[in-house]
């Protein structure tokens, strides 16, 4: 499996006493390449975590790759902040719409079904995401 990390799925990971923990070991396992992810969702990451040594340890161990600059996408990324300005969405969810843009064939790994359900990439294309069961 190919995916986008989302910061619930890292943070279930890595978190024995997270409610998803064994949804999240068990994606883990289909993992073919590092998943995709953002500055933005790592330090999200780390600061659930309480700690940057784990969320670090996610990049060198090749559970994840930084795949994202802001910098080169900030137009889409205001554009997207306005669209769902309703929802109040944080940078790591505005990064995790444009790099599924980006890369139409990666599914986003998440915890977060509401959301999610409501994004749009392009506008009006429905998000592929994997999320734990209900």
């Amino acid at each position: 499996m190919n995916g986008i990390a989302d910061t619930g799925f890292l943070v279930a990971f890595a978190n024995r006493g997270d409610r998803h923990h064994d949804w999240a070991l068990g994606v883990a396992e289909r993992i073919d390449a590092p998943l995709l992810t953002c500055e933005a969702v790592m330090a999200e990451t780390a600061f659930h975590l309480r700690s940057a040594r784990l969320a670090l340890a996610m990049i060198t161990e090749g559970l994840v790759q930084l795949a994202f600059d802001c910098r080169d996408h900030l137009p889409q990324l205001l554009a997207l902040a306005q669209r769902y300005a309703d929802r109040n969405p944080d940078l790591a969810d505005l990064c995790l719409v444009r790099m599924s843009e980006l890369h139409p064939r990666d599914t986003i790994v998440t915890v977060d079904r509401a959301n999610f359900r409501v994004f749009r990439r392009n506008k009006r294309e429905v998000i592929p995401i994997v999320c734990p069961p209900d």
